[in-house]
């Protein structure tokens, strides 16, 4: 049985895996993680604070990193939901976010048209207080019950 602490560090490890967006910006080409029913798909993703050289995006505490993922639905969108976890050790930590809602203050706008690109984009806060990890992020866009994308992005906390 998991102690209450070993819980919280696991946990918070998980929300800083989510934050793991830095302040520099390029397109990157990250992991597909979508299973086979996804209606929609990614063409480009971009970190803050991600060079181009690097493995992993360095997000540093104690900034604001941002995440865009511009993509495609087959299907028309009339809701639009991002669902993020931290994988860590092998284990999916749920992160929960300030606004999962990815029609509002995302730079989109519901409903969305099908076979159209949309740039869904989010600013999150990297706390000063998230530990210093190496962590998978793994970001999914989902309209109800059906999954539109999902995308790892490896990421160290610094």
């Amino acid at each position: 049985m998991m102690s209450n602490t070993s819980a919280a560090i696991i946990l918070l490890a998980g929300a800083i895996c989510f934050t793991l967006m830095p302040t520099v910006t390029r397109a990157a080409e990250f992991a597909n993680c979508a299973n086979e029913t996804a209606i929609g798909r990614y063409s480009a993703v971009e970190v803050s604070n991600c060079a181009e050289s690097d493995a992993s995006c360095v997000l540093k505490r104690n900034s604001n990193a941002t995440i865009s993922i511009t993509f495609t639905s087959t299907e028309e969108l009339s809701q639009l939901k991002a669902v993020v976890h931290g994988i860590i050790l092998g284990m999916e930590v749920p992160f929960k976010l300030p606004n999962d809602n990815g029609c509002q203050d995302s730079g989109l706008e519901c409903p969305l048209a099908k076979d159209t690109s949309y740039r869904y984009s989010t600013t999150l806060p990297v706390l000063k207080q998230y530990p210093k990890v190496s962590v998978e992020v793994k970001w999914e866009l989902k309209a109800g019950e059906k999954d539109v994308l999902c995308v790892l992005i490896p990421a160290k906390i610094q």
